[in-house]
């Protein structure tokens, strides 16, 4: 394939990735929060009380990158800590209720930075972009 069309898709890309990252970062600042730290709560939304290395697994993360969003969150009122009652060696990680209110707030938010990216998409191209993308994203994994 061209070389020119090739640069033209990583670039289109790159400043699709750039915008909607900034975007949903500003829309994330409305309610506190920092773009990763959407993910941390929404697999506390799905079951909290899980370890920090259970997060780590999840979110693809280093400890200290979890261990700063712990500690953030923590210090926002939206999550705590708590031994773990088998050992106490293990620190569990709960929503707090105002941690729980976050969830359809942030799910706003996601939906509306999908359908901004996607509006005059069809259907059709939808399925087709989706298969390109897991193909894209498959080269990379």
């Amino acid at each position: 394939m061209d070389n020119k069309v090739d640069c033209d898709i990583r670039q289109s890309l790159d400043k699709i990735s750039s915008k909607m990252r900034r975007d949903y970062s500003e829309s994330l600042r409305e309610l506190n929060l920092y773009v990763g730290q959407d993910n941390l709560l929404s697999r506390l939304w799905s079951g909290d009380g899980i370890t920090q290395m259970q997060l780590c697994d999840h979110l693809k993360c280093e400890p200290p990158t979890v261990t700063n969003m712990v500690r953030s969150l923590e210090q926002n009122g939206f999550i705590y800590r708590k031994k773990d009652t088998q050992d106490a060696r293990v620190m569990r990680i709960y929503l707090t209720d105002k941690g729980k209110d976050l969830e359809e707030p942030v799910s706003f938010k996601w939906k509306q930075q999908q359908n901004k990216l996607l509006h005059s998409i069809s259907t059709e191209e939808r399925l087709i972009l989706r298969d390109l993308m897991l193909r894209l994203e498959k080269n990379l994994f």
